[in-house]
């Protein structure tokens, strides 16, 4: 017995998708519906802590996902000017447990393929180019899912895993929204020179950050963190010409990424953005999970983990009770919020820290900190 039989899921990101796959594998009849008319392949590389591992493994993708990106232990930081000296070589928490690496890094776009084709094999239905335009609860019997203005039917739930500027949210009248942090970034695709086997981080120079992931044998993402600015117009020339002339204080394996961005790699740029939904994420039979109810700067590659870890907690308690009541999301809310609380506290003062110059800062002692707790498990 589930406390749910039929859900509706806005959004097919990570979050979505990891809920979607997890409610279907429990026999529960799963409709999806993404805005955008197909799955992006757009997208540089993303970094997973052991954590996010963890989940994906119970998801039963984690064979796939673990061939198509890049393993590893470790951090290391640099120090920018000539020969890029390693100045410091961390050692990870392993937040997954024994049983997962520290952390990989893999492409975007594998990611959001592999996790779709186990939505697919689970039996999700997964609708391309339409949007949830409206609700309306219909108390115990559900709430009333529409669909470009069409109803598409009473749901058991529905789960606002919509992204940052979610719909659900405001169709629920929840109010905070993400708010910019002061820290923009440039993220470029390149080639991975062998050097590179594991995340590096150069603070100072003249940008915040800057520093790479490797997601493959032959390929790896890298990003300049700068102050904010208004870089959304720039043409695609004018993206690769200010992301050429930031890194060139940085030497190293920053060598090969401008010689990528001579060839045409493309460089795109993004603010970073906090926030956090108070309790409840819920208003009756929907509730926001993911980007909808927190973000967070990546400053401890923990904002797609904590997606994943709602999505598990959520279903988790689904398919284990046998009603949808105040007690399931009492449950719900003191397992996540606290956590994803602790994660965007964290991740916004590593980056205040960096805008305020506070080089007696213990980002060091922050972020084992904040480890230790994702390796709790959720």
């Amino acid at each position: 017995m589930t406390a749910v039989h039929k859900v509706a899921i806005a959004g097919s990101g990570v979050t979505g998708l990891a809920a979607a796959i997890q409610l279907a594998k429990a026999g529960v009849s799963v409709d999806v519906f993404e805005a955008m008319p197909e799955l992006s392949a757009l997208g540089s590389g993303i970094s997973l802590q052991g954590n996010a591992l963890r989940v994906l493994d119970s998801l039963g993708a984690w064979d796939d996902i673990r061939a198509a990106g890049y393993l590893f232990e470790g951090l290391h930081l640099r120090a920018p000017g000539p020969g890029a000296p390693v100045v410091a070589a961390l050692p990870d928490v392993k937040t997954g447990g024994p049983d997962y690496p520290a952390a990989m890094g893999m492409p975007r776009p594998e990611l959001a393929r592999i996790l779709l084709d186990h939505a697919h094999r689970a039996g999700v239905n997964v609708r391309f180019g339409v949007k949830v335009t409206g609700l309306a609860q219909r108390g115990d019997e559900g709430v009333e899912v529409f669909v470009d203005e069409a109803s598409a039917g009473v749901y058991d739930l529905l789960i606002g895993a919509d992204g940052l500027h979610s719909v659900v949210r405001d169709l629920i009248g929840i109010d905070t929204k993400p708010q910019p942090t002061g820290m923009g970034i440039w993220r470029t695709f390149v080639s991975r020179p062998a050097e590179v086997v594991r995340s590096e981080l150069y603070y100072g120079g003249p940008v915040y950050i800057a520093g790479y992931t490797p997601t493959g044998e032959e390929s790896m993402y890298a990003f300049l963190v700068e102050k904010a600015q208004d870089r959304f117009g720039a043409s695609d020339e004018d993206a690769t010409r200010i992301m050429l002339e930031e890194s060139r204080a940085y030497d190293g394996p920053w060598n090969a990424i401008r010689a990528d961005l001579e060839a045409g790699a493309h460089a795109n740029y993004t603010w970073f953005t906090q926030h956090i939904v108070e309790e409840p994420w819920n208003r009756g039979r929907v509730v926001i999970v993911g980007d909808a109810a927190h973000s967070c700067p990546p400053t401890i590659a923990q904002g797609a983990a904590q997606g994943l870890e709602d999505a598990l907690v959520l279903t988790e308690l689904l398919v284990a009770r046998d009603a949808v009541d105040q007690a399931l999301w009492d449950e719900f809310h003191a397992r996540r919020l606290p956590r994803a609380s602790a994660v965007v506290a964290a991740s916004v003062q590593l980056g205040q820290w960096q805008i305020d110059g506070d080089r007696d800062a213990d980002a060091g002692g922050l972020i084992f900190g904040i480890s230790q707790k994702m390796a709790e498990p959720a």
